[in-house]
């Protein structure tokens, strides 16, 4: 039960196998819905992102995989659209004009103070040359930097689930170990998560990391805390690999039950509905 994920990736932008691999392997799993959701343009071009002139053929195949596989799965096509500013971000008509099922929106890159975008979504060695090279090792800074995007894109709207909602927290913690238990930084989380309940967004517990690294995203303490201000919850592998579309499903959905949930988030039929958490 509960098979579902709607935060996935393929070859249009950094996933690891064309899509139609992807929407076999969930078949074969038993998956009852899977979707979609390839990294959206950005105003310059990435190793990661897709471009806008791939937009109509991602749209295309979307589609005619959709009714290939009508039978035996529901297929959903969605984006990942990163906040960058306010000229690229989810809420602009571009992306509100595309005919998608869903949007996910996400924050993985910062500006330094040279104006240089730095793609924080990164292994922990790496952050933290980042963080000493371009912000002079002012952690708490770019923490700040970080959930000041995150809550302006929740500002502007424009998408449905929010993406990996802490994505931060484990180079952050890596970086300065302990961080976590600082009240600066939980006080910082609450108020994050607050506005989110206010918004009436739904959040994503992606597992994508948790086999890996033993974490999910957003972290596990939160979940009480999401649970008592009312906010919906789906879980999305972020799958870039065929072979983890599963991974960190079953684990998230049991924790989820501990945290007090008894329901995710699922689309069916267009519509996304409650569905008791049953594994």
């Amino acid at each position: 039960m509960n098979k579902t994920n709607y935060h996935s990736h393929c070859s249009f932008c950094d996933g690891r196998a064309p899509l139609e691999d992807f929407v076999k392997a969930a078949i074969a799993e038993g998956f009852s819905a899977y979707g979609v959701s390839s990294h959206a343009p950005l105003p310059f071009s990435t190793r990661w992102s897709m471009d806008w002139e791939q937009m109509d053929d991602y749209l295309a195949e979307c589609n005619r995989l959709k009714e290939k596989y009508a039978s035996q799965i529901e297929l959903y096509v969605g984006l990942e659209i990163d906040y960058l500013n306010e000229e690229s971000n989810p809420s602009i008509a571009r992306f509100r004009e595309l005919p998608l099922d869903y949007r996910i929106g996400s924050v993985h890159m910062l500006y330094d103070d040279n104006g240089d975008v730095v793609d924080i979504d990164c292994s922990s060695d790496v952050f933290r040359k980042l963080i000493d090279e371009h912000f002079g090792g002012d952690l708490v800074r770019v923490v700040h930097l970080y959930y000041d995007k995150l809550l302006r894109m929740v500002d502007l709207g424009g998408f449905d689930i929010l993406g990996h909602a802490d994505k931060m927290h484990y180079n952050a913690a890596c970086y300065r170990p302990g961080m976590l238990d600082e009240p600066w930084y939980n006080s910082l989380m609450h108020s994050y998560f607050s506005e989110i309940a206010r918004k009436g967004y739904m959040v994503e517990i992606n597992t994508k990391a948790y086999h890996q690294l033993g974490t999910f995203y957003p972290n596990e303490r939160y979940w009480i805390l999401l649970k008592e201000l009312g906010i919906q919850v789906l879980v999305n592998t972020d799958a870039h690999y065929v072979d983890r579309i599963s991974n960190g499903r079953l684990e998230a959905l049991q924790a989820l039950r501990t945290a007090g949930y008894t329901t995710v988030m699922e689309l069916h039929d267009g519509q996304w509905e409650e569905v008791l958490i049953d594994y």
